[in-house]
């Protein structure tokens, strides 16, 4: 009886203090490449997705900024929803988008075939649209962030070309992509006006961050808002509150830079061949990549990270709303 009573009282103090979540599902697609959302994204295969709507309970005003969220190869982790809470203590909604639990994947790790950047990509705007019809969501106010893989989506999302072709009716106000793969370079350095900002590791050889430094640097020379900030001594995945550990099968891509062209395709080193499928870009990524690279928490960029990101957030999210001069 003792246990029963505990456990009544667990649940309604939680109803108390927690903030309210709904599961939201809306219809997405499955394009294995931004080849295949730019040149033929009307017949890729169709694919119910799912995220989580969190608003905060000490918002103000009628209308609330969010963050999408995006998470990375190893799927969620304990670190992507400490960012989540801290942004949800500030007052801005949040959304975990699920793309890798809808198509059945835990983690992609070693492959990076079964769940891609493109796929999540459309599932990020898909979701974006699905929001847009929640009166509580200030849909001109919404950033997406992500980690390694999902940071791959907070940055690619914002490249002109894959907008024009998804063709969505809304657009991301900022984008904070955390230790994204930066090792092909658009033949087209034209991106979205909304501000982008990467945050890296010196020491990342998951995704390097020299990588980051030679793609931000040609895409400032062309206009593009973007910059970057690259933690000394830091590893892959530094805002974790971990030891350094061996991500084991995962790609190592120090040796590995790609052209990718107008329509998308990222082509192999030397051949040109695009990997536009599973096939060539396991070729493609066996002619450059090595295995088993470092992965782990770094304290002092963990903190510092944590309050860039959430400056950055306040920045962009709430300088815009009117009428909201308290938040």
């Amino acid at each position: 009886m003792f246990s029963f009573r505990l456990l009544v009282f667990i649940v309604l103090i939680s109803c108390l203090f927690s903030s309210y979540s709904e599961v939201v599902e809306f219809e997405s697609a499955n394009p294995f490449s931004l080849k295949d959302i730019i040149a033929n994204l009307d017949n890729q295969d169709k694919q119910i997705v799912t995220g989580v709507l969190t608003i905060p309970e000490n918002v103000k005003g009628n209308k609330i900024p969010l963050v999408i969220g995006v998470a990375g190869s190893k799927g969620w982790g304990s670190h992507h929803f400490e960012y989540l809470k801290m942004y949800q203590d500030a007052g801005i909604a949040t959304f975990q988008l699920q793309s890798f639990k809808s198509r059945g994947v835990t983690s992609t790790v070693g492959t990076q075939n079964t769940v891609t950047i493109p796929m999540v990509i459309l599932d990020s705007y898909r979701a974006l649209e699905k929001l847009s019809e929640y009166s509580m969501i200030d849909i001109e106010n919404v950033a997406i962030t992500g980690w390694s893989l999902g940071g791959g989506v907070s940055l690619f999302s914002g490249w002109k070309p894959l907008m024009d072709a998804i063709n969505s009716e809304y657009t991301f106000a900022a984008h904070l992509p955390m230790y994204p793969p930066c090792f092909a370079e658009p033949s087209i350095l034209d991106f979205t006006d909304s501000p982008i900002h990467i945050q890296i590791g010196e020491l990342d050889e998951w995704t390097p961050a020299d990588a980051c430094l030679d793609l931000v640097s040609l895409m400032q020379d062309n206009g593009v808002n973007i910059n970057i900030t690259v933690y000394e001594g830091a590893h892959h995945s530094f805002d974790r509150d971990s030891d350094i550990a061996i991500a084991e099968n995962g790609y190592s891509f120090k040796d590995c830079r790609f052209k990718m062209n107008d329509d998308g395709a990222i082509l192999m080193n030397y051949f040109g061949i695009p990997m536009t499928n599973w096939f060539t870009q396991m070729i493609g990524f066996g002619m450059c990549a090595s295995r088993n690279p470092k992965y782990g928490g770094h304290p002092e960029s963990r903190e510092k990270s944590f309050k860039f990101s959430i400056d950055f957030m306040m920045d962009h999210l709430f300088d815009n709303l009117d009428g909201n001069d308290e938040w």
